[in-house]
């Protein structure tokens, strides 16, 4: 009988150690050598197989499924040399291709020309890859750049960036979480673009937040864990800096509650561009493969008026979702208020009292039928929220994007802000991120840091500057703040004086009538105690944890990993800003700091990130 059970289990041992690999997602963009031009339309193939390709978007980006291991990707595009690149660890690869010389062109156009035919065969226009689907005939072919807008409309709300206070006579700072990354991936469109980013469009904690940081997950009750860092600032030697990391607890996909979901999707005539409802349908594809049975989704439209196309349907029914997203259309006005009211109507239909319930709007936010106004849309979104549904708003596009609209629609929304600049942003934000942009896990998320005067001569926080909250709102149940989802991390820093340091960006003549601080705590080591308040996510009464930090006077070499970088794109966000407060510290500093920084890197995010503060530098050198 041993003998019998030993061998069975050799058997099954044998079979996992010989199962294949699942198959993952590489992504990555192709460029010209001789300028760095975006190429669109280059076929991606993996070789010695018929069914897996893919094909470059409007920003050159292309997501291809691939082995876990070995494999070859070929690279084709009429006028370049095809290039043949082996498949390595990482699941990002940007190319480079060379264009052909005159003589050699008409040789490769042909070949280039008879793969691209192979890939418009009926079996090709039935490939799913990643998501993303390729059909020499259909809308998923490549696409041709949008046509110069008539003139710019892109609406930013104004930021002051936060300065120095002080901590004898205001000890108390208080703000809301902020989950959202709009901001980097709108900032990178200008970038890769060949412009500078407009100042407002710059938030920097949206910036150092699109990064994942390696804090340990939460071992207590808590839904996340808490984690403080300090050591000197890296532009201001005679400064301190602080990090704050939160780390939200992760939750398998298979673990994740039902999901009642309701897409509202912008179909009016502003959304008839490559770059918006074609690549929105792409995104919604790679989100409907993510899925599963007891998940469920409606689809509703707007433009001249609101409608639903699509009912409450299983995640099982993948084909019949993604028909309905191919039948849609863009043409007429932009009625945005009464998509918002209808899509709060059919999500509150089907509430899931044990899920997670939650609206994804798609638009480029150019609202200008019935409720249009910020005012209007924010007055709109707080009275639907009290229906316990969540809201998620992905925005598309360029030319007439209303940045600070969206941003009011998610903030009042208890949801979080997406930029989709290409297929690989949707990637990020819909599979590999799939749980933290849709699964809340603590809601109302508020800090409030109070400072030892006898330690800190002043602070200042670093961006969060629309996420302020008087110090009142901290303890008011009833005050709305930012949401954890399943796995996200949030991180904030303060930058600070310490006591008896002489700065130049903070001056103030000595107060007559304040006395010193000369109770006991004014002898701890205590540099400051931040508290939390969050609720759960169905919760109306919110926990408070503190914890107190200590300075350990740690070099910034020593530092870990997660300081370091979040330091050094706060660094490049004040670069972009013009603030004063970076005190001369250089573009190449920056990537020298981010480059010691960048640790494992398998998605490709922190090496674009460096590549993008030098195509800055090629901008503002013109």
């Amino acid at each position: 009988m041993k003998t019998k059970i030993s061998l069975l289990v050799m058997v099954v041992l044998t079979f996992i150690s010989f199962r294949p690999a699942p198959p993952r997602t590489m992504a990555g963009r192709v460029t010209s050598s001789d300028n760095g031009t975006v190429l669109t339309g280059v076929n991606v193939m993996l070789k010695g197989t018929s069914g897996s390709s893919s094909v470059t978007d409007t920003q050159g980006y292309y997501l291809i499924t691939v082995p876990d291991q070995g494999g070859v990707l070929v690279f084709s595009l009429a006028g370049y040399q095809h290039r043949e690149i082996a498949i390595g660890k990482s699941n990002r690869m940007d190319v480079q291709l060379t264009p052909v010389k005159e003589k050699q062109r008409s040789v490769a156009d042909e070949k280039v020309k008879g793969q691209a035919e192979k890939d418009r065969s009926p079996a090709a226009a039935k490939r799913f890859n990643g998501g993303y689907t390729y059909s020499g005939d259909s809308q998923y072919a490549p696409l041709v750049s949008e046509e110069a807008q008539p003139y710019n409309t892109e609406e930013y709300k104004g930021i002051t960036e936060n300065i120095f206070h002080d901590a004898k006579n205001s000890p108390l700072t208080t703000f809301s979480i902020d989950v959202d990354n709009a901001s980097y991936s709108n900032v990178r469109r200008f970038i890769q673009n060949g412009q500078r980013p407009p100042v407002d469009a710059v938030r920097i904690e949206e910036m150092i937040n699109y990064f994942k940081y390696n804090y340990p997950q939460p071992a207590g009750e808590d839904p996340f864990s808490i984690n403080t860092e300090i050591a000197t600032a890296p532009w201001n030697e005679k400064h301190k800096l602080v990090l704050i990391g939160l780390q939200g607890r992760r939750i398998p996909t298979e673990n994740l509650p039902p999901t009642n979901l309701v897409f509202l999707i912008d179909v009016s005539g502003s959304m008839n561009a490559p770059n918006k409802l074609p690549l929105l349908k792409s995104s919604f594809k790679l989100l409907v493969q993510q899925l599963r049975e007891q998940d469920h989704v409606a689809i509703v439209v707007y433009a001249g008026a609101a409608g639903l196309v699509l009912p409450s349907t299983s995640g099982a029914e993948k084909s019949k979702i993604i028909d309905a997203l191919d039948q849609m259309q863009a043409g007429g006005s932009t009625a945005g208020g009464a998509g918002i009211r209808l899509a709060y109507d059919v999500a509150k239909q089907h509430f899931n009292k044990e899920g997670n319930n939650r609206i994804i709007l798609a638009t480029d936010g150019d609202f200008n039928i019935g409720e249009s106004s910020d005012g209007a849309m924010e007055r709109l979104i707080e009275e639907k929220r009290k229906l316990g549904v969540f809201l998620t708003v992905m925005g598309f596009g360029m030319g007439n994007y209303k940045d600070s609209k969206m941003e009011t629609l998610a903030d009042k929304g208890n949801g979080n802000y997406l930029y989709i600049d290409s297929i690989l942003e949707a990637q990020k934000a819909l599979v590999n991120e799939f749980g933290g942009t849709l699964f809340t896990i603590a809601k109302d998320v508020k800090l409030q840091i109070e400072f030892n005067p006898a330690k800190v001569q002043a602070y200042r926080l670093i961006g969060y500057e629309n996420r302020m909250l008087k110090n009142e709102d901290f303890n008011n149940d009833q005050k709305d703040a930012g949401e954890l989802g399943s796995g996200h991390t949030v991180t904030a820093l303060y930058e600070i004086i310490p006591v008896g340091v002489e700065s130049k960006f903070y001056k103030v003549d000595e107060l007559k009538y304040q006395k010193l601080n000369t109770t006991p705590t004014a002898k701890s080591n205590e540099l400051m105690t931040v508290k939390f308040r969050y609720k759960k996510p169905d919760g109306d009464v919110s926990k408070l944890i503190v914890h107190p930090l200590v300075d350990r006077q740690e070099a910034l070499e020593n530092t870990s990993l997660n300081f370091r970088w979040a330091a050094s794109v706060a660094s490049f966000g004040m670069l972009l800003r013009n603030s004063e407060y970076l005190n001369g510290f250089s573009a190449e500093r920056i990537i020298q700091l981010a480059q010691a920084a960048k640790g494992e890197d398998t998605e490709g995010y922190r090496t674009e990130f460096i590549s993008l503060i030098n195509a800055d530098k090629l901008v503002t050198s013109r």
